[in-house]
């Protein structure tokens, strides 16, 4: 255990519980962890715009269901979709380079 003025190195622990980089299980590991990440987002973005999901989703024409399962991670919107989500709440998308 690491004091508190000292950097902890977790990539061990990751590599144990995900397995290693490169490998299939962690690049599905990391892929469903940016998925719930993204999926947070959109619901903490969609509260401070004030809106319901049924608001949501009459903006966009689509059901509560779907944005329901939008922000718990299980569905993952097109571009397309995910562009008039933002817009629907005032909000837009940008594309930057890794």
């Amino acid at each position: 255990m690491s004091t508190k003025n000292e950097i902890y190195d977790v990539s061990a622990e990751l590599a144990r519980e995900f397995g290693e980089m490169g490998t299939e299980a962690r690049s599905k590991a990391t892929a469903k962890a940016w998925e719930e990440y993204n999926a947070q987002i959109l619901l903490d973005a969609r509260k401070n715009a004030g809106l319901t999901q049924a608001e949501l989703a009459a903006r966009i024409g689509a059901d509560k269901g779907y944005i329901s399962r939008v922000e718990r991670g299980l569905t993952v919107p097109s571009v397309a979709t995910l562009y008039k989500i933002a817009a629907a709440m005032g909000l837009t998308v940008e594309l930057i380079p890794m």
